[in-house]
């Protein structure tokens, strides 16, 4: 056993010192579209056969046309939700550098990004049901106001009031929900937390969980228990309603198929949130 599962073991509440499970249902996520021209990263296909939500790289930080287009299509065949996944301007960088731009700027940004989305899941039979910030904006309007402030701007500009799919407690969902928007609570299967809820910067030792059953493992404790252990031990409340598997992780599909049965098998339904 590894030292992150005994942490887990140790920190986590179990099933004998809870009187009831906390959700019978959670839906699974995953970043997908983030490839480039004649690049791919994601197994789009094949993870779209497992998740129940798909974050759609909307060009900024990957994605690009015809990609978004081949994602759109293949999600609405599958009856998989599509969300738009909004970035800083940042190709080089993948959208994992915070970068500084203008509230202005950010948000008729983040409201091109839904809007091209858009196109190609109305032509595809479905819609974008959802926004989920990426990588560096992800983790910055987590307590940034003004950057919050802008990609909530941004969706009310795209003409849609979007779920916005996000870190509990963030800036971001305060200033959602006081501009009359959805939000939806998410947690993440691979990702290490900080004793504050927060997650572990990727510069860091423990940013992400690599061994699989540890990431299995987790993934249960959050559905069923509403409960993880953080990198230094202590636990966690985690209280989401979708749970992230990052579509770039060296056999994500294996993964995200293992983490799905092991749900269902203990009696969570694996559904989407809208």
């Amino acid at each position: 056993m590894t030292a992150y599962r005994a942490a887990y073991r140790t920190a986590s509440v179990r099933p004998s010192e809870t009187a009831a499970v906390t959700r019978a249902s959670i839906d699974l996520n995953a970043d997908l579209g983030e490839g480039f021209g004649r690049w791919r990263l994601t197994e789009d296909a094949e993870l779209l056969s497992v998740v129940t939500s798909a974050n759609v790289a909307c060009g900024f930080h990957a994605g690009d046309a015809v990609t978004m287009r081949r994602v759109c299509r293949l999600a609405a065949e599958r009856s998989v939700r599509i969300g738009a996944q909004v970035s800083y301007r940042d190709l080089a960088g993948f959208g994992r550098r915070s970068m500084e731009v203008p509230g202005e700027e950010l948000a008729a940004e983040i409201a091109y990004q839904i809007g091209a989305l858009q196109i190609f899941a109305r032509a595809a039979g479905s819609r974008v049901s959802y926004v989920k910030p990426h990588g560096a904006l992800y983790n910055r309007v987590v307590h940034d106001e003004e950057q919050a402030a802008a990609v909530v701007e941004g969706v009310l500009l795209s003409g849609e009031r979007l779920p916005l799919l996000g870190l509990p407690g963030s800036r971001l969902h305060t200033l959602a929900e006081e501009a009359g928007l959805p939000v939806v609570a998410e947690a993440f299967a691979d990702r290490g937390y900080t004793a504050d809820g927060r997650l572990v910067p990727r510069r860091e030792e423990g940013a992400v969980i690599t061994d699989p059953a540890a990431v299995v493992e987790r993934s249960v404790g959050m559905a069923r228990f509403g409960t993880v252990a953080a990198h230094s031990g202590e636990p966690v409340p985690v209280r989401a309603r979708s749970l992230c598997l990052h579509g770039d992780t060296p056999g994500a599909v294996s993964l995200a198929r293992r983490v799905r049965r092991e749900l269902e098998s203990v009696g969570v339904r694996v559904e989407p949130f809208v």
